[in-house]
């Protein structure tokens, strides 16, 4: 099982590439069920999840095409639409294999899905994704484990649809329930749509495949259905989360770095919180849609602020994690309340064990910052929580082991490579060889 070794305390230097997010490109990559015509993807991360995807649409009869390696390209193609079953043995890898469920409904007129598993960070139900399918049509069942949905004459309807949870919207439900309307005959208002900018990176490729999308991006989403979508060219939208994860990683190191391919815009809620923290991200140029080149610095004592997560434009819970590493060198008592996932918190324990000052009550945490962490032997329990035992590593005196991190790789492309290039000590190695 592979480890990292982190030997803190050094600042980073130089610039880096955002790639392109993992959390929009699944979505993408289910949407290539939709149509029997080729989609090819640009800046494609090469992530543990993102193989599984490619699996899984292997096995739903939608391979993906041969592609020099490390092209960053991915072409998907329907030459099976007689398959419909997404097998345990993938879904259970990754929850986002949900995201095969709509299109394969929309397309197929019937989808069988393994029902996802459980998760670390908390309840992930798929409810709203049913009620959802349900509305446009859709008859489900739950046979050995699997979801089973078939539309009645083979074609969905039109509806109006509120998809509206306990903690807010739900993003691979609107993802699901938006792909599938796209070939539902009539007219689907989607109310109470997930606003985050996964979900209008997948409407503007839904739009460029043929569909009729209005107000992605915004809590109603209208879609006049269509009879067929073809083939389009898209390049991924860049990885917010890692962007952020990048930004922490310079303020904890008290380092400044230059951050390209950066969507800055959908980040505004997180350098906002950041700036009254002491941390600035300043923009030097707009490369595109939603892409800078950004200097990040920070002053030397950062400040200590109150941060609660939102579903999008608020504070991002994938962030929560690493913000919380961040403020354990500030000076204070900071308040992050995580409203998302309130069992997400795996991570206080471990960053404690290298001297961080937390107090956890239900969904809130205290954190009381301290002048030096101290490295430690720590164990990732999730994608995120890697991410900011990593940050601390970097920040820490003396060495961090961070055991488990194939978390991290479901989420980060070769993120030691690239700290390494900007001057951090950390090396993967084999547990076994510790």
């Amino acid at each position: 099982m592979d480890t990292f070794v982190i030997d803190g305390g050094r600042r980073l230097e130089g610039s880096i590439r955002v790639f392109g997010a993992k959390n929009a490109a699944l979505p993408l990559m289910a949407a290539a069920l939709l149509t029997d015509q080729p989609l090819v993807f640009e800046d494609v991360p090469d992530l543990a999840d993102i193989r599984n995807m490619t699996r899984l649409l292997a096995e739903l009869g939608c391979p993906p095409a041969d592609a020099p390696p490390g092209s960053r390209r991915v072409t998907l193609q329907t030459v099976d639409p007689s398959q419909n079953h997404a097998r345990y043995d993938i879904v259970k890898t990754m929850r986002a294999s949900i995201c095969a469920l709509g299109p394969t409904l929309a397309s197929r007129g019937e989808a069988r899905v393994a029902m996802p598993g459980g998760c670390l960070i908390g309840d992930r139900p798929v409810d709203l994704h049913l009620r959802g399918l349900r509305a446009l049509g859709a008859e489900i069942t739950l046979e050995n484990g699997d979801i089973v949905a078939r539309a009645p004459g083979g074609r969905l309807k039109g509806a109006r649809i509120f998809l509206g949870g306990n903690f807010g919207s739900t993003v691979l439900g609107t993802a699901n329930v938006l792909s599938a309307a796209t070939l539902a005959s009539g007219t689907t208002v989607i109310e109470s749509a997930a606003c985050e900018p996964e979900i209008v990176d997948l409407a503007r490729l839904l739009t460029s495949m043929g569909a009729k999308i209005r107000g992605a991006g915004s809590p109603r989403i209208t879609v006049e259905g269509v009879e067929q979508l073809g083939g389009a060219t898209h390049t991924v939208m860049p990885d917010r989360i890692e962007a952020g994860t990048l930004i922490c990683a310079a303020a904890i190191t008290n380092s400044v770095l230059t951050i390209e391919n950066c969507p800055i815009d959908s980040l505004m809620a997180v350098t906002d919180r950041l700036r009254v923290s002491g941390v600035h991200v300043e923009t030097l140029s707009e490369d595109g849609p939603d892409r800078a080149t950004c200097r990040v610095s920070s002053e030397r004592v950062l400040k200590p602020i109150e941060v609660t997560t939102q579903p999008f434009p608020g504070f991002p819970t994938d962030l929560q994690a690493q913000l919380l590493a961040l403020l354990c060198l500030s000076d204070g008592n900071s308040v992050v309340t995580e409203k998302i996932f309130p069992e997400r918190f795996m991570h206080v324990p471990e960053l404690a064990r290298m001297g961080a000052r937390m107090h956890r009550e239900g969904a809130t945490v205290v954190v009381s910052g301290v002048r030096r962490l101290r490295g430690a032997p720590v164990m990732a329990s999730d994608l995120r929580a890697s991410a900011s035992l990593v940050l601390a590593g970097l920040a820490a005196e003396g060495t961090t082991v961070v055991q488990r991190v194939y978390h991290l790789d479901r989420g980060y492309e070769q993120l030691e490579t690239r700290l390494q290039a900007l001057g951090a000590s950390i090396r993967r190695v084999d547990e076994a060889d510790l």
